[in-house]
């Protein structure tokens, strides 16, 4: 069945459904677009703030009818509104705030790896920081917050779709001992995600906390480039430990990754320091150093911004063809001066902040 079918059959298996004040979801205004991918189906049901649990039923009802529609698929339906609900001391004063946050079920310690734009590395530090995480001995898994852009599939050489239980929860795929959970794994190769943001954040929601990770020491989430809703709907719904920020050493790049420490900061998000990648170039033919994009920036920024310097990756053709192959450096060759670069970075890390090895 064509994806077009699929939504309007799911649609029409939504007239079944009631909502609160009488009629039926499927005329509801605040029923967004059905998204379908490959081994999914994601829609948002938007409410009036103070009405999510009035709306309960329907969502639930919602899930069953298109479950029904769309059987061995993942049904991903949310409730969002525009405005938070209200807790402590902005409810004394009559505003909206941010819901409490809850852990995660099966994980520790939460840490992020961002960077204020894309096309510096993140992704490939976020996998080679999560290897190395784990052979220092802890258990350790990787969420792919990046919804539009799902690099770990491809870093970890993963197929096929993750596997469903019957409650509804994801078994994550393991890769390298690590367990890893992507919107990727759940689209055409090709396929873009074009979700505003509610369902971005629904998406994410249901990716961290509809997945069974088994009791992780570490669970590494690697984040959008930029400053946008993923990042503030994770850091105010889950505890994160500390965050990494990734940067290339020209300026262009560090002005972006500020802007990133600027909104972690004012999140009272645990900076946990930079780490400069791409940082120079060794010729192979000539052992000639080149700083192709400057040198020393990301060290000087994070100086001057009072925060840690983990450490540099060198720019190596060996990192790009590993990674696209699905065989991060920490793993296909664990004793090179690659590895070795993230392993000295999760060593500083960890030196730092004791209290996620606990």
């Amino acid at each position: 069945m064509a994806d077009t079918e699929l939504a309007a059959s799911i649609k029409s298996a939504l007239d079944a459904v009631e909502i609160p004040g009488g009629g039926a979801l499927s005329g509801y205004a605040g029923l967004s677009e059905i998204i379908i991918t490959t081994h999914a189906v994601a829609f948002a049901i938007a409410v009036a703030p103070g009405m999510e649990a009035a709306f309960g039923p329907a969502r639930e009802a919602a899930q069953q009818a298109a479950q029904a529609a769309a059987p061995g698929r993942k049904i991903m339906v949310s409730l969002t509104s525009d405005k938070a609900p209200a807790t402590g001391q902005a409810a004394a004063q009559g505003r909206p705030g941010p819901a409490p946050k809850t852990p995660v079920p099966g994980v520790k310690r939460i840490i992020a790896v961002g960077s204020g734009k894309g096309g510096v590395g993140k992704s490939t530090t976020a996998v080679n920081i999560a290897l190395a995480l784990q052979a220092e001995g802890l258990r350790v898994g990787v969420l792919d917050a990046d919804l539009y852009g799902p690099s770990i599939p491809k870093l970890l050489g993963i197929e096929g779709k993750p596997a469903v239980r019957e409650d509804g929860i994801f078994s994550p795929h393991t890769a390298f001992g690590l367990k890893a959970m992507s919107i990727g794994s759940m689209l055409n190769p090709d396929q873009a995600v074009v979700w505003r943001g509610p369902m971005a954040t629904s998406a994410l929601r249901q990716l961290l906390r509809e997945t069974d990770w088994g009791g992780l020491d570490i669970l590494v989430v690697d984040l959008p480039p930029g400053t946008g809703d993923i990042h503030i709907s994770l850091f105010q719904q889950a505890e994160v430990d500390g965050v990494v920020i990734v940067s290339t050493p020209q300026e262009l790049a560090l002005i972006d990754a500020k802007k990133a420490i600027d909104m972690l900061r004012r999140l009272n998000v645990p900076l946990l320091g930079l780490v400069e990648n791409m940082s120079y170039f060794i010729a192979p033919d000539t052992g000639t150093r080149y700083d192709i994009f400057g040198s020393g920036g990301a060290e000087a920024a994070a100086a001057s911004l009072d925060m840690p310097f983990l450490g540099a990756v060198p720019l190596v053709m060996s990192i790009r063809e590993n990674s696209d192959s699905g065989q991060p450096p920490v793993v296909s060759d664990p004793t090179g001066p690659e590895a070795e670069a993230f392993r000295a970075i999760v060593r500083n890390i960890l030196a730092a902040t004791p209290a996620l090895r606990a």
